[in-house]
């Protein structure tokens, strides 16, 4: 079924298991301040872009070499009209291992072009997924780059 929650896709040579491994080493690609664990089920992490900004993360589901799912518990965007407009919102990572290349699906649902920061999440959620998170298990190093906002 097709939503339009932001979606994003790569197809990188790497074990499935290696993937979410390195997917759980959030500030080695995704270019935010970052405190707490992402790397086991029930794992809580708080992520910051600069100002009061924050993004408080569980990990609700965790298969390995499958799927990742963050859910979003709480947040403050103070640069938008709905500060908490991630909230409850979940980042989703499926992936499929095939002959040595892996290909990773990501989605971060309740993020559609019907709520604000989807003007400026869909560029930045483009470069942190396609480029950043690719040059991560594929390079080894994420490619970052200032905040959107």
């Amino acid at each position: 079924m097709k939503t339009n929650d932001f979606n994003s896709s790569f197809s990188a040579k790497i074990s499935a298991d290696e993937a979410i491994k390195k997917i759980s080493k959030v500030p080695e690609w995704w270019g935010i301040t970052f405190t707490g664990s992402a790397e086991k089920l029930n794992d809580k992490f708080v992520v910051k872009m600069g100002g009061d900004s924050f993004f408080d993360f569980t990990v609700t589901e965790l298969l390995p070499g499958k799927r990742i799912v963050w859910l979003v518990t709480d947040c403050y965007m103070p640069w938008y009209s709905d500060k908490k407009e991630w909230a409850n919102t979940r980042l989703i990572f499926d992936l499929e291992e095939n002959n040595g290349e892996t290909q990773v699906y990501f989605k971060h649902e309740g993020l559609t072009p019907d709520v604000e920061c989807y003007k400026d999440c869909n560029p930045g959620w483009t470069h942190w997924i396609q480029t950043s998170l690719f040059s991560y298990l594929t390079a080894g190093k994420g490619v970052f780059r200032a905040p959107t906002k």
